[in-house]
């Protein structure tokens, strides 16, 4: 459900298919107008660029769509769909559009307001009464501070959130009694940072204001006024066969299609031309489904808060919903210009509108990254306005410039430092020369990052697309501002404009607590309460625990707190403080288990080699915990076979713990397993597994 200018940084290798690739273009009647626009030269550079998120951006389809004066003018999808090459891609396959879904609760909520059932700044207590949480500021939160991400929610209560297949309804039913244990991160309204959960609850708001679930709701308030035809969620139990085929990076074959079960935040499935025809309600073209007064008051400058990097050319830019407010690079050209995209693990997705121009591009892929899709949204965008005369030329990409050589005050070298944001830490160090190392404590594709110190006042990197400066803010904390112009080749250029980390300070331990924390230090924690149809079986089952090296007190961000604890302080606005969690740890029966936002992950030294004879049973015990085993070297090699209920699944992996299969995929009779690696049982409590070896 994730929408960030951090996915440039994203790379990922789709396994490659013996199915090649297709393009299609729909034909779409041109709109009468009196210069007899066709848009050929828009779409004909759509399909090229389509074309080229799929053969050198990870990406196996691409559906768009452009729509202009409420007409549906270019449409089109290219890529491969399923692996037999039986299902073409239609401008009818739908998509996950994951955090684009974000819009939809907006527009909701702002339903409510014109009909007088709310006001944004009335506190939600007073329209879920069953909202309460440990933390007494929580009954300050308004509707306004949901939308915005200001309401100091410290992020996504994620179980069974993230299933194949799978339309459970317990993360959207359990969200009232997980905030109830929790506390805020900050002061509601102090800022906004992203957060899903603010989406889930407003969802929740909707359905106990209008007393309908929010699925019936946005069909009959939404996408049926708008004849969004192809719009479900996945209490709709979608014709699995119009779904786009998925695929994963390091899994050999297609996907069931995924079901995000937080509806509200992420869990929407549509196509490029039914959002194409939702963006009218920004332009002005959807009236009778939302007023032009509140659809206006969406894409007000709610970032603007105290805590905020001073404006500058950036893609994230909170509105109410919208991720931006002010999109570049369209203020170049002198128009506003909205965006909301998404990202689940596995589906993408970018909406684009130019409400004065009334004009909007929407892109959604399987595999990508929305900020591609953006990307190829903008292009479209651009390429049409060329085309109809509203601009004449396009402009040049941006840059700050290579560093301009400058004696550095030696005041700068106070900002060297650790420095943290959400689940990671970076060393910087500043010489009295003026040349500032960012080292990074986890893999990184950049793993020292060299910028000088310029005539500005900033540190330039050598090529000039990336600016940081620093500064403290009023609440007393320290931050790295981070600008970028990021350009990929043939998509164009994504500015960045954030505070990408926060000062921290080391602290001492007591011995206790550092011998308890020494003792985890390097351990890997296994999944234990995910449910069997769950995506994190496939690509995050276990989780490594590492002592900061260079931050001492510290695991990654979190603060260490006790033997058994440590929390998340962070206050960064926008995404780099955004899903803050704590870590809680346990014993029980000899056994150690960790607790992160309501998910138990148990120690290694707890998962032992199973003895695979001819015949074996494994039993889900009562707590419902899934069943982990190593592999040991004389089972290594052999091949199973798994005879199970429908209510269960199991998954295998290699030494380095990637996923070589997973039954809820399926595809296979008999698995082999690998040395050294490990397996896991997953189902319903007291479900039996019958294993037979060769």
């Amino acid at each position: 459900m994730q929408n960030t200018a951090e996915a440039l940084n994203t790379s990922e290798v789709i396994e490659s298919s013996a199915v090649p690739a297709t393009v299609s273009t729909t034909e779409v009647d041109s709109p009468s107008n009196e210069a007899g626009l066709t848009y050929e030269v828009t779409r004909k550079d759509a399909k090229e660029k389509a074309e080229l998120l799929t053969t050198a951006y990870d990406t196996n389809s691409v559906q768009y769509a452009l729509i202009d004066h409420g007409n549906i003018v270019v449409s089109g999808q290219s890529g491969k769909n399923d692996e037999q090459g039986l299902k073409p891609l239609t401008k009818d396959t739908m998509y996950g559009i994951g955090s684009t879904s974000k819009m939809f609760t907006t527009v909701a909520v702002m339903q409510l307001l014109d009909q007088g059932e709310i006001d944004l700044d009335t506190p939600v207590v007073q329209y879920i009464p069953g909202f309460t949480m440990k933390d007494e500021r929580y009954k300050q939160i308004t509707p306004r501070m949901l939308l915005n991400h200001s309401s100091g929610l410290t992020g996504t209560s994620p179980t069974n959130a993230s299933l194949f297949e799978d339309n459970d309804t317990y993360a959207h039913d359990t969200l009232l009694k997980q905030l109830s244990g929790q506390t805020l991160k900050a002061d509601p309204g102090a800022y906004s940072v992203y957060c899903n959960d603010g989406f889930t609850l407003a969802e929740i708001l909707v359905e106990q204001v209008s007393g309908m679930d929010f699925t019936s709701y946005i069909h009959r308030y939404i996408t049926e006024p708008l004849g969004m035809v192809n719009t479900k969620t996945p209490l709709d139990s979608p014709d699995e066969a119009k779904m786009a085929g998925l695929y994963y990076p390091t899994y050999t074959g297609q996907l069931p299609y995924e079901t995000i079960n937080l509806i509200g935040a992420g869990g929407i499935y549509s196509t490029a031309e039914d959002l194409a025809r939702f963006s009218t309600i920004f332009t002005g073209e959807a009236e009778e489904v939302l007023s032009g007064k509140s659809a206006a008051t969406t894409a007000q400058d709610e970032y603007k808060t105290p805590l905020w990097p001073e404006d500058a050319d950036n893609s994230i830019d909170y509105g109410l919903g919208w991720d931006s407010v002010h999109l570049y690079p369209f203020g170049e050209y002198g128009m506003k210009a909205l965006t909301k995209g998404g990202d689940t693990y596995l589906y993408h997705a970018s909406l684009v509108v130019l409400p004065e121009q009334d004009m909007a591009a929407v892109v959604v892929t399987s595999g990508g990254t929305s900020t591609y899709d953006q990307l190829l949204a903008n292009e479209i965008l651009l390429q049409a306005l060329k085309e109809k005369g509203t601009i004449t030329e396009f402009k040049p990409e941006k840059s700050y410039g290579a560093p301009v050589k400058s004696d550095m005050p030696e005041s700068m070298l106070q900002y060297s430092g650790i420095y943290g944001a959400s689940d990671t830490t970076v060393n910087i160090d500043i010489t009295k020369d003026g040349v500032m190392s960012i080292t990074s404590e986890q893999p990184s594709a950049n793993p020292n990052q060299i910028y000088k110190y310029s005539a500005d006042g900033m540190f330039h990197s050598s090529d000039g697309n990336e600016m940081i400066s620093f500064v403290t803010e009023e609440n007393g904390r320290t931050y790295e501002w981070l600008r970028r112009y990021a350009s990929l080749p043939g998509l164009g250029q994504v500015a960045i404009s954030m505070y990408n980390a926060e000062r921290l300070q080391p602290q001492e331990l007591p011995a206790e607590t550092k011998e308890a924390w020494i003792q985890r230090d390097g351990k890997k924690y296994y999944l234990l309460t995910e449910k069997y149809t769950s995506l994190a079986y496939l690509v995050l089952p276990s989780s490594q625990l590492n002592m900061s090296k260079q931050l001492p007190g510290y695991v990654l961000d979190k603060r260490i707190t006790g033997p058994n604890s440590a929390v998340s302080e962070l206050q960064i606005p926008g995404m780099r403080g955004r899903d803050l969690s704590g870590l809680t740890f346990f014993t029980q029966d000899g056994v150690e288990y960790l607790n992160i936002r309501e998910t138990l992950l148990v120690n290694e030294d707890a998962v032992k080699p199973f003895n695979f004879a001819k015949k074996s049973i494994v039993t889900i015990p009562p707590s419902g915990y899934a069943r982990w085993y190593t592999i040991s070297d004389k089972d290594g090699g052999k091949a199973i076979k798994v005879n199970r209920s429908s209510n269960a699944s199991f998954a295998v992996y290699d030494a380095k713990g990637t996923c070589l299969f997973f039954s809820v995929i399926g595809g296979k009779d008999q698995v082999a397993l690998p040395l050294g690696g490990s397996i896991v049982f997953a189902g319903d409590a007291g479900t039996k597994f019958e294993i037979s070896a060769q």
